[in-house]
């Protein structure tokens, strides 16, 4: 009789440890949601104001090079608001970065320490700054040379030029996000170097994978041919030196916090 006491107090027990392990994860999945859902409604407000500026932007666009050298159509009634629709989801992504950024932020938060906190919050702005230089460096340098290599292409083939509204805008943004996006590398090696996650030492050690990847990135966003690679793969290769060394910094100001610490002067950390 004492023997089956003992068995099913086991079993509770279990069953309790189970719960007890299930609720912080379902609390965690019910943060994650109401984070997520705060992103989605953001976005959402960013694709309204989006379309109301769509069409200024849409002119300016235009007035550009290489969109002022040709003539663009529309090849079904679609194409006016596909064109509008991604104009607008580019200025929505733009307003939305910094404050998924945050919204990440404050997911993570209850799990730092005070000094943790301070240290990554001051990273959020410069997720907007970042987006921006990726977004200026390629489209001034990056979409001008790969629309021209695909124009010396078809003008060696004979055939004759028809650009869809669509289409255009498509090869556009798909050059101008991903090269944006890739300038948030060295922000992401901070926060991930004040979490602690890593460190110079690791990243020294990936210097050649880092470089591989860099590199097939470059080659697949860009046009086939030397010069268009190099412009690309160098400025990606430099962001990652530049992470290393700001990795760098925060390491040592970390080594400097935990040399005091341990002689009582201060709290670990950033």
């Amino acid at each position: 009789m004492m023997k089956r006491d003992t068995e099913a107090d086991r079993t509770d027990h279990d069953k309790g440890k189970q719960e007890e392990q299930l609720m912080p994860l379902l609390e965690h999945l019910g943060e994650l949601r109401k984070r997520v859902i705060y992103i989605v409604i953001v976005l959402t407000i960013g694709l309204i104001l989006g379309l109301t500026v769509a069409k200024p932007l849409y002119n300016w666009l235009m007035s550009q090079e290489p969109a002022d050298t040709i003539s663009l159509n529309a090849f079904s009634l679609w194409d006016g608001i596909g064109m509008y629709m991604k104009i607008a989801f580019v200025i929505a992504l733009i307003i939305t970065l910094p404050f998924t950024v945050y919204q990440l932020w404050a997911f993570v938060k209850p799990g730092l320490q005070e000094h943790e906190q301070r240290s990554t919050l001051k990273y959020v702005p410069f997720a907007l700054i970042m987006f921006l230089a990726g977004l200026s460096f390629a489209y001034f340098v990056v979409f001008p040379l790969a629309f021209g290599f695909t124009r010396t292409i078809a003008s060696h083939l004979n055939l004759e030029e028809t650009y869809g509204i669509v289409q255009y805008f498509t090869f556009m943004f798909s050059i101008l996000i991903p090269i944006s996006l890739l300038f948030e590398i060295p922000l992401i090696i901070m926060f991930l170097t004040a979490l602690r996650i890593v460190n110079p030492l690791r990243l020294r050690k990936m210097r050649r994978l880092a470089y591989f990847i860099m590199a097939a990135v470059g080659v697949m966003i860009t046009p086939p041919d030397l010069v268009s690679d190099i412009l690309v793969i160098v400025p990606l290769i430099l962001l990652y030196e530049l992470s290393v060394l700001m990795s760098g910094f925060i390491y040592r100001k970390q080594l400097e916090k935990d040399a005091q610490w341990a002689e009582g002067e201060a709290e670990p950390g950033v």
